[in-house]
């Protein structure tokens, strides 16, 4: 029951509906206020064999564009002792060689959506996965090829068009044993395939150390204080012709901040939470150290510090 205005009572009364009739009725005296209402909650229903296993179904799965059947199917149920065991079991198997041409692509979907639910990715960079793969489907360019390594660079070449770049390490993470290597071979050839198909060059978009700056840090478990002033130094780094990588310029700039904190963190530390090697952070360090007292945050470091600052 829920409370409103009657126009015959001229008051707030309690209002009954009635779901066989779809009308809303005033509880005191009885006047139709709607009539056939649409019930827009699910229609839960249960499609089990016998009426003791609970098995609620709705009509349906969701829709899929990137699907020729658009998620519609029938399923039919397995054997459950019953003398109808060899027709059914038969009818099943038939369905299972026949019935689902998109097989193949619905398998691939449920990898990408496995893989972006370990990275902790939204949904658009999940789904912008799912349309180049089944774009290099269509031209037949996925035969003879490393699915896992093609399905990864899928993903990274979404994460980089939605503007929220992985590492390929971060990648090959959850690629179900594809290399870094692979992964970057497969990201190649997707780009130059897809480029084939439309005949423009494929964007991916730029990285910038400050797109990994939150995550990495987050993975350190540094102060707020700490990455406000990474995030500032990391956006300063940009004005200056420093010829590193964004993800190496990202872990110095990280190693820098913490030694100049409380909360200092070992080099060793700093690698494993960035992805980058040791002897790359303390090259990137040479190069980053002229711009330091630009680079650095006024507000969080004063310039004798930054002159005690020790090398990694």
């Amino acid at each position: 029951m829920s409370d409103a205005y009657c126009t015959d009572c001229k008051k707030e009364t309690e209002l009954v509906f009635d779901h066989s009739a779809g009308d809303t009725l005033c509880s005191e005296c009885g006047l139709v206020l709607e009539s056939h209402s649409i019930d827009e909650t699910s229609e839960w229903r249960t499609f089990a064999n016998e009426s003791s296993n609970s098995d609620p179904n709705r009509v349906g799965g969701p829709t899929n564009p990137l699907l020729a059947d658009s998620a519609l199917t029938t399923v039919i149920a397995k054997p459950n002792g019953s003398s109808g065991d060899f027709l059914s079991s038969s009818l099943g198997r038939w369905q299972n060689r026949n019935s689902n041409s998109d097989r193949g692509l619905i398998q691939a979907f449920k990898t990408i959506a496995t893989m972006s639910d370990r990275l902790g990715l939204v949904a658009t960079i999940k789904d912008r996965a799912n349309e180049i793969f089944k774009r290099l489907e269509d031209q037949k360019s996925t035969r003879g090829r490393n699915q896992d390594a093609l399905l990864a660079a899928c993903l990274y070449i979404s994460c980089r068009q939605e503007d929220k770049p992985r590492t390929i390490k971060e990648i090959c993470s959850v690629a179900n044993g594809a290399t870094k290597k692979e992964i970057g071979r497969a990201k190649d050839y997707i780009v130059k395939t897809l480029g084939l198909e439309t005949g423009n060059s494929v964007e991916l978009g730029t990285i910038h150390a400050g797109d990994f700056m939150r995550r990495f840090c987050s993975n350190l478990g540094m102060s707020q204080q700490a990455v406000k002033a990474a995030q500032e130094a990391v956006k300063k780094s940009e004005e200056f012709d420093i010829r590193r990588s964004p993800i190496s310029i990202a872990a110095v700039v990280i190693y820098i901040i913490t030694q100049l904190s409380d909360d200092k963190k070992p080099l060793k530390e700093i690698s494993l939470a960035t992805g980058v090697a040791e002897g790359t952070i303390r090259n990137s360090y040479k190069d980053l150290y002229p711009h330091l007292p630009k680079i650095a945050p006024s507000w969080y470091a004063k310039e004798e510090d930054l002159k005690n600052l020790s090398s990694p």
